[in-house]
């Protein structure tokens, strides 16, 4: 399958802007490119992580009018885990839908980027975890750090649960949102976790 996905070690850590800057990329080297998220919450619908993806591609919904609502199969007000934001206006999440809508995509475009939401182990359902459906599908992940102090932890321990499934990583995407912490930690953060886990670091945004 055509597919990546852009998972994250927490919520706010730059999957949105990784998963747009990917796409755009890809765009620019000739490939047709789509953008996912299987669960959107905290929105009503009119500003999703999808509209920042199109703003990156410089593109508008227009340009997928036809695909649209494959892009983002749930969309839930309130802001936070998949499960709960169902549960708040009497929905369940169906996984065979998210997996229909992503079989059409990667049948009618060369490369489908989704973003995840949240860290990789929030509850889409009870008993059921967003890592459970990237496991099911065989997908391969980018996996997004925020580059702060307190990371590597968060990071190690996401790569760990990736690695147990055995799930392909591509590599990590360090993001220096605030650089509030001091110099030496943000140069460290990197290193040490590409020493300790082995995987490919990226680049830092």
């Amino acid at each position: 399958m055509n597919v990546v996905f852009i998972a994250g070690t927490d919520t706010g850590v730059g999957k949105t802007t990784v998963t747009g800057l990917l796409a755009r990329h890809l765009i620019k080297e000739g490939y047709r490119v789509v953008t996912q998220k299987w669960v959107q919450t905290g929105s009503n619908g009119l500003h999703t992580d999808v509209d920042v993806h199109l703003k990156f591609m410089g593109m508008k919904r227009e340009n997928f009018k036809d695909y649209f609502s494959f892009m983002m199969p749930y969309v839930f007000k309130f802001a936070s885990s998949p499960h709960l934001a169902a549960s708040l206006e009497k929905k369940k999440i169906n996984i065979n839908k998210i997996k229909k809508s992503l079989e059409i995509l990667s049948e009618k475009f060369d490369i489908v980027i989704v973003e995840g939401t949240g860290g990789i182990m929030v509850p889409l359902k009870k008993k059921y975890l967003m890592i459970d459906i990237v496991k099911e599908l065989n997908l391969p992940v980018l996996l997004v750090s925020a580059n702060k102090l307190g990371t590597i932890n968060h990071t190690i321990l996401t790569v760990e649960a990736l690695k147990k499934r055995n799930i392909k990583i591509l590599g990590i995407i360090f993001n220096n949102m605030h650089n509030k912490d001091n110099p030496k930690i943000l140069k460290d953060n990197p290193e040490i976790i590409k020493e300790v886990t082995g995987v490919k670091i990226l680049g830092v945004l």
